[in-house]
């Protein structure tokens, strides 16, 4: 990387493994859900301990197709209530409005920027006393590469409330597919990435069968499964026999080949942002900044708080430095859930308006050379100077 080159908060680069394996995929002429497709899914559910892993086109897809999985299999009503941490991408937001569920926000701690194990227990608390409805599921998001609290998972479960984890930042670490459903998104620049793609995965065999019908327009789990050696007869009757109304949401042998590649080096790249990470932390943390801890985390991107009424200023001295900054996943002072949820939004959550004031985020991926990290560091401390 030159000197003037930017520095993205992510980078892609294509092994000639997974530009093999993706030639022999156009070279199969086989475009749809083949070996490529059902490698990734089988290899991704082993590294996770899951059963079950659904390659789709997206992880808001997998969040989506998940949730509904859920709703049918337990026969939520719709205007039931989902718990969504105040500080994530939209997306988790937004699946739950598009099953017709109604997300509750719940505050964040920033040990881990996911919903606090204290408000979550709170707002259960509450409920069981006053004999009120309990949330029907919650949604732990495990944002920046880094797992929230495994207590929220266990106080949700011992009422009796459903799991569906929001893992599409984070792979590889404890904890991240622990949910009754858990989504993982490969999308360009992830910690696994594909260009497009995401996975539902879970250890219930009926909840697989639901994810599959539904990104498969809801078709009949005969032909979502269908394989060599279903009768044509079978194959003929079941091809448009549609038990739900669904989506679609597949996605190609394509990605699925490069996904197959990544897996095979998951490890190493794993390690190399782990070491990167901890370079760049040691080479900030004279400033006044709050940095995440090394270790325990995937470390999609480094999250970063700046001192009160410094970030936005310091993101557009980095910016002309060439190093991309992002805003650390704003929720509740977007204009749609100002309109929803009211105006006063997001002074009901104090530590997520902080974050949404202070925290921005900048790569810690595994391309970053020791170059880059110096430019990097130079660019913080002449802003501080």
């Amino acid at each position: 990387m030159t000197a003037h080159a930017r520095i993205g908060v992510g980078e892609v680069r294509l092994s000639a493994t997974a530009r093999r394996y993706v030639n022999d995929a156009l070279d199969s002429n086989r475009l749809s859900y083949g070996k490529y497709s059902r490698r990734f899914e089988s290899e991704f559910a082993r590294i996770h301990s899951r059963r079950f892993a659904c390659f789709l086109n997206s992880g808001t897809s997998a969040l989506h197709v998940g949730l509904a999985a859920l709703k049918e299999q337990y026969g939520w009503k719709d205007g039931a209530e989902v718990l969504v941490p105040a500080v994530t991408f939209v997306a988790s937001l937004n699946v739950v409005l598009h099953n017709n569920l109604t997300p509750v926000l719940v505050d964040i701690r920033l040990s881990d920027y996911g919903m606090g194990p204290e408000q979550v227990s709170g707002i259960l608390g509450r409920r069981e006393a006053s004999g009120e409805p309990l949330p029907v599921a919650v949604m732990p998001v495990h944002l920046f590469g880094r797992p929230s609290s495994p207590n929220i998972q266990w106080l949700a479960r011992s009422l009796g409330v459903k799991v569906i984890t929001d893992s599409c930042e984070t792979m590889f670490v404890e904890g991240c597919a622990e949910g009754d459903v858990s989504c993982f998104s490969t999308y360009t620049c992830h910690v696994i990435n594909t260009g497009v793609g995401g996975f539902a995965t879970t250890d219930d065999p009926d909840l697989a069968a639901l994810i599959r019908s539904y990104a498969n327009h809801g078709r009949n789990g005969i032909y979502t499964g269908i394989d060599d050696a279903l009768g044509v007869r079978e194959t003929m009757d079941a091809r448009f026999t549609f038990d739900r109304p669904g989506f679609s949401y597949r996605a190609t042998e394509l990605e699925a080949a490069i996904g197959c590649a990544a897996l095979e080096t998951w490890g190493d790249e794993f390690v190399a942002r782990e070491e990167r990470t901890a370079d760049l932390v040691m080479a900030l943390s004279d400033l006044p900044l709050a940095l995440p801890r090394v270790g325990g985390s995937a470390h999609m991107m480094l999250p970063i708080l700046a001192e009160d009424g410094v970030r936005d200023d310091l993101c557009e001295h980095l910016e002309q430095c060439g190093i991309e900054t992002r805003q650390m996943l704003p929720l509740t002072n977007q204009p749609y859930l100002k309109r929803l949820m009211g105006d006063d939004l997001e002074d009901r959550f104090p530590v997520a308006k902080m974050v949404n004031e202070r925290g921005f985020y900048v790569a810690s991926h595994a391309y970053l050379t020791k170059a880059d990290i110096k430019r990097m560091s130079d660019a913080f401390h002449e802003f501080y100077q």
